[in-house]
């Protein structure tokens, strides 16, 4: 618990700093780094970085992508290193057919697409919309982690129905219920907060509110988040592993904390980009 609370004073404010920074070269190159971290703990934990040829590749287009994302505005550049990413994985295999299997590479193929695009969609946010990218990627971590602790609380006092008992022994029906109705009221509060701070800050009101959409947004996304630490748990359960890594002591690795994320922030930002629920007057 010490090292819990120690690992989340430091992080919390180094991450407030950043966002209060609103730089988007800095958001860009956390975000990079994250998904670089994230898809190594994976191939680590699965035993699957002993590939070196495949992994090097895997890791440095886990790198590249998300930054690609954000400064290359061509979608057939970027769908053409994906591409070319695809091929270099299968020449590997071809050429290291005897000691790679071909499920363990489309694995690591998997990963390495999934996790860069699914954290992309964060640093996107702040180059797609300049004036309003950082209230978009703390909705996305809001919407997640205020469901997290909502199903803490109502699993802990009210839970008695299992919600999946052989990947996640500790999740209830009743946490699960209490989760996303935490997470869909909080989404509101803090779509009215930043329009209310926004227009005592710039002393106008530059911003209608699709409450409804924010609402429904916020419902599905803590969905998406319980989906997507199950997935992960169920990945640590086949391997044996307590925690994806111990870059955040007591917290475990990026994977751990961002496990939730990587379902929604993809999400979220189809939705904005086709409703858009926060409009300039």
């Amino acid at each position: 618990m010490v090292k819990r609370i120690l690992t989340a004073a430091v992080a919390i404010p180094i991450g407030i700093l950043i966002l209060v920074l609103n730089n988007p070269h800095i958001i860009a190159a956390v975000v990079a780094f994250f998904s670089v971290a994230a898809v190594y703990e994976i191939l680590n934990v699965t035993k699957y970085i002993q590939h070196k040829s495949v992994s090097a590749i895997s890791l440095v287009f886990s790198l590249g992508y998300p930054l690609l994302a954000c400064y290359v505005k061509s979608e057939a550049i970027i769908t053409a290193v994906a591409f070319l990413f695809v091929l270099a994985m299968f020449s590997v295999m071809i050429f290291e057919h005897k000691k790679i299997q071909y499920e363990e590479m489309t694995f690591i193929g998997f990963v390495s697409l999934c996790i860069p695009f699914a954290f992309s969609t964060l640093s996107s946010f702040v180059f797609k919309y300049p004036e309003h990218g950082i209230f978009f990627i703390v909705y996305v971590l809001a919407v997640t982690w205020i469901a997290d602790g909502g199903a803490y609380f109502a699993g802990t006092f009210l839970g008695k129905h299992k919600l999946c008992p052989e990947i996640s022994p500790k999740k209830t029906w009743e946490g699960f219920f209490g989760g996303v109705i935490s997470a869909g009221v909080f989404g509101v509060l803090l779509g009215y907060g930043y329009m209310l701070w926004d227009s005592i800050f710039t002393g106008e009101n530059h911003f209608t509110l699709n409450y409804m959409l924010l609402v429904i947004t916020g419902l599905i996304g803590a969905v998406l988040g319980v989906l997507g630490d199950l997935s992960a748990s169920l990945l640590k359960r086949k391997y044996g592993a307590k925690d994806f890594g111990n870059i955040l002591p007591g917290h475990g690795g990026i994977m751990d904390r961002f496990d939730s994320v990587l379902f929604v922030a993809p999400f979220i930002y189809v939705i904005f980009q086709l409703f858009f629920p926060i409009t300039a007057l």
